[in-house]
């Protein structure tokens, strides 16, 4: 008897043959708005549901998970919206007189894998007596994630030693001399990253020919998804009450932290020195008081605990903002040490052109 998995055709009670499907067959998943509901239904040790029908259903329970996973995260990681930021539209390519980007971007990296819950600062209450970006992270969660860089370097991170913040982004950067950890550098960042907007229907590819050599460059194709990222970082940085709208097609309401990660992204465009972009809109004196908010910002949730307080005295730019993070921090108090790691990396890039 062949063994693996068959299916036969069997005759039900009206005559008719009807498709039988056997367990843990794969290709019996539900899918579309009119699956049944499976929480009555759900058998864990077979992973099967009974359909209306009576009809024993397998899928994978990590489909379901996962499922649920990506409609509680945004459409654009945080290095997908700095780089957006950067992108000349129409040429599709970044300042090459721009030496903070690449830096930026693995410092997103770790941003972003700390607002997903997958890593946190080490739960040792001696952590507290060395500096916050000295501080030793650790991977509490390793599903992956479904962005390559992030789980590229959630993979680093669960099988190496543990390392503080500032030293993942230097590691992922290139930045050490130590040549035992060379291969922690993630190379090709920008280009990766401009190759999955480009799959997200963002940017598109062209070949362009720069006199010696010809360049794949990334000309925006969908305006409105970078209009939306610049006016997030404008409103951010100019409206007296800031608001973010509950039906934004890049940050659904679903997203945990969305005022955090909105200044967070405001932040690590202005290390990255692309905010400039999202603010040419702007006249010099509005733009100048946009700098000295995100001064305000980065000085703020660059310390741990963050020392923006609700109604505490401010530049009148976005006065609603400490009072809505610590709203999410309190609708949140299990995940204290992850956010310790955003600002962590906040605190990296105050000293970016240190480092530098």
């Amino acid at each position: 008897m062949s063994s693996g998995l068959q299916r036969r055709r069997v005759a039900s009670t009206n005559g008719s043959s009807t498709n039988l499907a056997v367990p843990n067959s794969p290709s019996n998943v539900p899918a579309g708005p009119h699956s049944p509901d499976l929480s009555s239904s759900f058998h864990s040790d077979s992973a099967t549901y009974s359909s209306e029908n009576g009809h024993r259903i397998a899928f994978d329970p990590r489909d379901l998970e996962e499922g649920d996973e990506r409609s509680k995260q945004p459409r654009l990681t945080l290095m997908e919206e700095i780089l957006l930021m950067g992108l000349k539209d129409k040429q599709g390519y970044l300042s090459f007189w721009n030496d903070n980007i690449s830096y930026a971007l693995r410092g997103c990296i770790v941003l972003e894998l700390a607002l997903r819950g997958r890593i946190s600062m080490q739960r040792d209450p001696g952590r507290r007596r060395l500096p916050l970006s000295d501080r030793p992270i650790e991977v509490i969660d390793d599903r992956l994630t479904g962005e390559v860089l992030l789980d590229e370097a959630l993979k680093l991170m669960k099988t190496s030693e543990k390392m503080s913040v500032a030293s993942w982004i230097d590691l992922m950067s290139g930045e050490t001399w130590n040549l035992m950890k060379i291969g922690y550098q993630l190379k090709q960042v920008r280009e990766r990253l401009a190759k999955g907007l480009v799959d997200k229907g963002i940017l598109r590819t062209e070949k362009r020919n720069f006199l010696l050599f010809d360049m794949a460059t990334h000309p925006v194709s969908d305006t409105g998804a970078k209009d939306e990222v610049c006016r997030r970082a404008i409103g951010v940085l100019t409206a007296r009450t800031f608001v973010l709208p509950s039906s934004s097609a890049l940050l659904p309401e679903e997203v945990p932290f969305r005022y955090l990660r909105t200044i967070a992204m405001v932040c690590a465009a202005y290390a990255a020195n692309v905010l400039e972009n999202a603010l040419s809109p702007l006249g010099h004196d509005a733009r100048d008081r946009a700098f000295a908010k995100v001064d305000e910002l980065l000085g703020d949730f660059s310390q741990w605990p963050f020392a923006a307080r609700p109604g505490a005295a401010s530049s009148g730019i976005a006065v609603n903002l400490p009072q809505e993070v610590s709203d999410e921090l309190n609708e949140n108090k299990d995940k204290e040490l992850q956010i310790e790691v955003v600002a962590a990396a906040l605190n990296v890039f105050t000293r970016l052109d240190s480092i530098l």
